[in-house]
């Protein structure tokens, strides 16, 4: 992802998480802010709580793929946090894709209608 659109500061990250809106599922918990620009910015937290470097670094990677496949959907002029919870070691990138969805939605920052399998689909040809 360019570095326009990532969140890199902790500044950015705590204000994302202490003036945004969080929603929450079993592996993620999405916290979202208006940021006033014309294009969204993400970021993507794994605590120690969670594992080893890697189990971490595993799970940052399987969330920003989840978000890729979905950035053109997603309604812009928004700051995105999502934090991996416990659970998310052992999930497969199906679960873990299926679960930013539906933060996503329930939060209403998908527009068009688009779903996973639409996506999918033209990722897979």
């Amino acid at each position: 992802m360019e570095k326009t659109y990532r969140l890199r500061k902790n500044e950015q990250f705590q204000k994302v998480r202490n003036e945004g809106r969080s929603w929450s599922n079993r592996w993620l918990v999405l916290c979202a802010l208006r940021n006033g620009l014309p294009y969204n910015r993400f970021g993507f937290t794994a605590s120690r709580r969670l594992g080893s470097a890697v189990v971490r670094n595993r799970a940052r990677r399987l969330m920003r793929e989840a978000v890729r496949l979905r950035r053109e959907a997603l309604s812009p002029g928004w700051d995105l946090v999502l934090v991996a919870r416990s659970p998310l070691r052992e999930a497969s990138f199906h679960e873990v894709d299926q679960a930013v969805e539906q933060l996503l939605r329930r939060a209403r920052l998908l527009s068009g209608g688009q779903g996973a399998r639409s996506l999918l689909t033209k990722v897979n040809g």
